[in-house]
């Protein structure tokens, strides 16, 4: 059955002749960029946006990956914080940050003579909140693993199974999502979420960490698997110094682990309201 869907995915990309993939690193993208290279060979471009909202280590981790896999990489800019519309991060946010990406990677598509782009959203990010995806739809974007019905877990399960180089690498999002709805957006803010979540994982070698950026307060999620790392006072005491030089006036843990998209709960009980 899981063999089945890798073997659709392989087939949805036979009449494409040619592809650019949204490439963030991550094992969704990852497979597709695998999947559409075995099919297509040299027709197909990975590219990377470069932008403050992701982390400079997120960036040289693509470009590891991209060249394992032997595929043609390419890195464009795209300047989110110049957009009032993202900066000022209402709970459309995503959609505006995923309009301007994506049509960035269109132009790069049409300037390649490439025919499609695709992107690793999967089957299970549609049944989430995800505003983004309305601008897919709208700028015909194609999303590969979502047609072919591929969750995440079938996603990890097939990447195991080809060897990709990142098959059980923790999901990670964009530095935006750190921030609450309604809080303004600044490259100084990103610049403060993307050094505390560093400075967590090279002390505790928790390999899943969100640090939450309520203003003064920084609330640290980390996978729920990986809370016992924490429960050292000592480390703990380090945790909290380091990050309050960065300008945090406290520091607090989610008692209950990581949760994806911890900030959209008050969105969401609004729409049920």
């Amino acid at each position: 059955m899981l063999l089945n869907k890798y073997f659709d995915l392989l087939e949805w990309f036979k009449d494409k002749r040619s592809v650019l993939v949204a490439f963030s690193g991550g094992v969704d993208s990852t497979l597709v960029a695998y999947s559409a290279g075995k099919v297509l060979n040299d027709n197909v471009l990975a590219v990377t946006v470069k932008m403050p909202f992701i982390s400079s280590e997120e960036l040289k981790d693509a470009e590891r990956i991209i060249s394992m896999l032997k595929i043609e990489h390419l890195i464009v800019e795209v300047d989110l914080l110049g957009d009032e519309h993202i900066v000022k991060n209402t709970p459309e946010r995503c959609y505006y940050c995923k309009l301007k990406i994506m049509s960035k990677l269109l132009e790069t598509a049409s300037k390649y003579g490439l025919r499609f782009v695709v992107d690793g959203t999967n089957a299970d990010d549609v049944k989430s909140y995800r505003p983004g995806l309305k601008a897919l739809g709208e700028l015909n974007i194609r999303s590969p693993l979502a047609e072919v019905n591929m969750g995440k877990r079938d996603v990890r399960t097939i990447a195991r199974m080809l060897g990709l180089p990142n098959a059980d690498k923790p999901s990670n999002s964009c530095l935006a999502s750190r921030i609450p709805y309604g809080d303004r957006i600044t490259l100084k803010r990103l610049k403060r979420i993307e050094k505390a979540e560093s400075i967590i994982r090279n002390l505790t070698g928790i390999r899943l960490v969100r640090v939450r950026d309520h203003g003064l307060i920084a609330r640290i999620e980390v996978g729920r698997d990986e809370r016992k790392k924490l429960f050292n006072e000592d480390l703990l005491d380090e945790v909290s110094k380091r990050l309050k030089r960065l300008g945090y006036l406290f520091v607090a843990m989610e008692l209950g682990g990581y949760l994806s998209g911890s900030l959209d709960r008050m969105v969401l009980k609004k729409l049920k309201e």
